[in-house]
């Protein structure tokens, strides 16, 4: 499959069905052992799950300044922190005491006053642990970056109703191998997610898109 500039792309599939792998593949930290891995010239981010670019001796406005290489004025980057859910009362909290959903976002609010803002973000299970709202949230920050800023954004997640509202494309694995991939519409249907996941669905439309139940 191809994955063209600005577009949003959900990987799914069981766990230890290739996922990870493939980010790895993709930002180049492990070598293809077969098949071909053609890159574009492009700058990309790759966000763990471990959020390793949020440093825990730091506070959360500390750790927005330390990446402030366009000289943002400090109303600046407090109006971004509260764009990214931090509001004023979480200025001074240690990074240590964070959740891993507010590093994520913490590391997304970084980013975006860096000088090195990518091309492309490879996002590795952003709503893990989160609740329903900060997910959704998390959510509509991953499709700004597309609709504002026209970056490219590869997500794992495990939550498919997801890949309706907030991906254009999603490739689905299977034991290590590609199972589906194409568009929304093409992918999400009860044939295919219940061969893909083994579990019966049923499909409804909210606002003309897919919508998965599985039981």
């Amino acid at each position: 499959f191809q994955i063209k500039s600005g577009e949003r792309w959900l990987i799914q599939g069981d766990n230890g069905s290739g996922k990870t792998t493939l980010l790895k593949l993709i930002t180049g930290q492990l070598p293809p052992r077969s098949g071909s891995l053609i890159r574009a010239d492009f700058s990309s981010i790759y966000i763990d799950q471990e959020y390793s670019i949020v440093r825990n001796d730091r506070t959360v406005y500390e750790q927005a300044q330390a990446f402030n290489e366009r000289h943002f004025q400090e109303h600046e980057i407090k109006t971004l922190l509260n764009r990214f859910l931090f509001p004023h009362d979480t200025w001074e909290k240690s990074c240590g005491k964070l959740s891993g959903g507010e590093k994520m976002r913490l590391a997304f609010c970084c980013l975006m006053i860096s000088n090195n803002t990518p091309d492309m973000f490879i996002l590795d299970e952003p709503t893990n642990n989160l609740d329903i709202y900060h997910a959704t949230n998390m959510m509509k920050i991953v499709r700004r970056l597309c609709d504002e800023l026209g970056k490219t954004v590869i997500l794992v997640l495990h939550e498919i109703n997801y890949a309706a509202f907030y991906s254009d494309y999603v490739c689905a694995f299977v034991d290590g191998k590609i199972a589906k991939f194409g568009t929304v519409e093409e992918v999400m249907t009860k044939e295919n997610l219940a061969q893909i996941y083994k579990v019966d669905f049923e499909i409804m439309r909210i606002q003309g898109k897919p919508l998965s139940i599985y039981y």
